[in-house]
């Protein structure tokens, strides 16, 4: 694991070091057998981690390295995690709970591509006796425990940055709403969050489900709400995350917007990072992957244990088939130009150096990021 893996993996935002400390109690020590639960099983673990995608940097580059570290923390090193990636593929990701299942993982941490779709494979895991917990994304059938980051706020946060850059476009301004990929139950919150705040203030020109979450059907979205609308009637941009953003961002200035409008964004990709440094996108959503890969990690070892989440999870909530599944919500932050350094760079994240490269030294200096 490299350096900033490590800075990463231990120093959690303040907003969200509370949640580490009062949820994420160690499962090693948590000592609590669940109900019904065969002998308590030792550190000697296999414990099956599948994500998504890798459109987004984020799983790859935190998520995978700050799990596998955590598990191999609390087991002192003898779990073993079997990885794999469904590359936004749901039957493929069918498959692999399916090999999960056959090498007997004891438990599985599941980033589902397609919520609904996974439900039978999460009924065979549970069949089969293994405890799923879901991650990141809510998955639909028996889920043992889920940890993700408040994903209304997320929208909240969009929608309300949005509207302070709009400025007195606020009121009656016309925007492009580009929302996430319909298979992923998240997308549904962050728009149902930024449009408790937009309703009634902003109009909506065009909207998008993007399909996949990709940045060229994004962009190509894009192209089509500016020959839809005329390039001069988009006030703003909502955009559900930092991936489309980049396509959205790229369409614009292809037909000639300038100044750009505003443009929103989510999981401080360092691309998007460096777009809100030059000024070419307005936010970004932080979110502590640490503390939720932690929580994570602490989920999948207690219950491969057979213990109890009493020590780690501190609320709960409904999917559509299941109720009352043990939680752990981590806040999120608004990242704008001006607390990046008390944000991604004081938590590992991205350097300073990483950031402000040649290209955007200049935009750096100018915002006072030094």
């Amino acid at each position: 694991m490299n350096t900033r893996m490590r800075r990463a993996a231990v120093a959690v935002a303040a907003t969200t070091m509370a949640i580490s400390l009062a949820a994420c109690g160690s499962a090693k020590e948590s000592g609590d057998k669940a109900e019904g639960s065969s002998e308590k099983k030792g550190d000697d673990l296999k414990i099956g981690l599948l994500l998504p995608e890798n459109q987004t940097a984020r799983y790859e580059k935190f998520d995978r390295p700050i799990i596998e570290k955590k598990i191999s923390e609390l087991t002192d090193g003898k779990a073993k995690v079997t990885y794999a990636n469904a590359k936004q593929d749901a039957n493929t990701q069918a498959q692999q709970v399916d090999t999960m299942i056959t090498n007997k993982v004891d438990a599985l941490i599941l980033g589902s591509v397609d919520s609904k779709a996974i439900a039978n494979s999460v009924k065979k895991a549970k069949d089969a006796g293994i405890p799923v917990v879901a991650f990141d994304r809510l998955a639909e059938g028996p889920i043992d425990a889920y940890t993700s980051f408040d994903n209304e706020e997320v929208g909240r946060a969009q929608g309300t940055a949005l509207l302070e850059a709009l400025g007195d476009k606020a009121d009656g301004g016309t925007i492009v709403m580009m929302n996430g990929a319909i298979t992923d139950p998240n997308a549904a919150l962050f728009k149902k969050g930024a449009k408790s705040v937009l309703d009634g203030k902003v109009k909506y020109g065009k909207e998008y489900d993007t399909k996949e979450w990709k940045p060229e059907n994004a962009n190509a979205n894009m192209e089509a709400a500016i020959t839809a609308l005329g390039k001069d009637k988009i006030d703003g941009v909502y955009s559900a995350n930092d991936g489309m953003a980049g396509g959205i961002i790229t369409a614009l200035k292809g037909a000639g917007l300038s100044p750009l409008p505003p443009v929103t964004g989510q999981d401080a990709e360092l691309a998007g990072v460096q777009r809100i440094v030059s000024g070419e996108q307005f936010m970004s959503v932080y979110k502590s992957y640490p503390a939720e890969g932690i929580v994570a990690a602490e989920m999948a070892v207690a219950l491969a244990k057979g213990e109890k989440l009493d020590s780690i999870a501190t609320s709960k909530v409904d999917s559509a088939t299941t109720k009352g599944i043990p939680t752990v919500l981590v806040p999120v932050v608004s990242l704008t130009k001006d607390n990046i350094k008390d944000t991604v760079i004081k938590d590992g994240i991205w350097t300073l150096d990483e950031i402000c490269s040649a290209k955007y030294k200049a935009a750096c200096d100018k915002i006072g990021l030094k």
